[in-house]
């Protein structure tokens, strides 16, 4: 196999045979990113959103984020980030107070009920992603799988630079 390259290649239409991996993969991942959200739903009633937001505020030390590196971290833009925050707050997953070093930004925090309803959500996630996931593979597969992931995003992140 060819080694991938970060610079731009010539630009040249896929082959028949790569549009169909490439729709293969798409629509693989597209359906289970939905069967996992379903099951975040079913089993907790929260969102993929909700839960990355609260993954990265348990993660973070003091359990707490300036908004903009919450933004960088679950990978949105701050304005949909802005108002997905405003949906778990209505809900009281999340508080946002003003951020003591600086007036414009906001700091955010989850409450405890935003805790227990992650906590509780967890266990479920993991036995979703073993069900639809990883008893899926072999174990050379999921190699594959992981070696196919930091190729794409070494790439992706190189064109970003670019």
């Amino acid at each position: 196999m060819a080694e991938p390259t970060t610079t731009r290649r010539a630009r040249r239409s896929p082959t028949a045979e790569e549009l169909r991996t490439w729709r293969a993969f798409i629509e693989s991942t597209d359906t289970l990113r939905s069967a996992i959200a379903a099951r975040f739903q079913e089993d907790g009633g929260l969102s993929e959103g909700d839960y990355s937001v609260l993954l990265a505020l348990t993660e973070a030390g003091e359990r707490t984020m300036r908004s903009s590196d919450l933004a960088a971290q679950v990978g949105w833009e701050r304005s949909r980030l802005s108002h997905h925050l405003g949906r778990m707050e209505r809900r009281q997953l999340i508080r946002r107070e003003e951020c003591a070093t600086d007036n414009r930004g906001a700091e955010v925090t989850p409450t405890a009920v935003g805790v227990e309803i992650f906590r509780r959500a967890s266990a479920p996630h993991m036995h979703a992603i073993r069900e639809l996931f990883l008893d899926a593979l072999t174990p050379a597969q999921l190699d594959a799988a992981s070696e196919l992931a930091g190729a794409l995003q070494a790439h992706l992140a190189a064109i970003k630079r670019s």
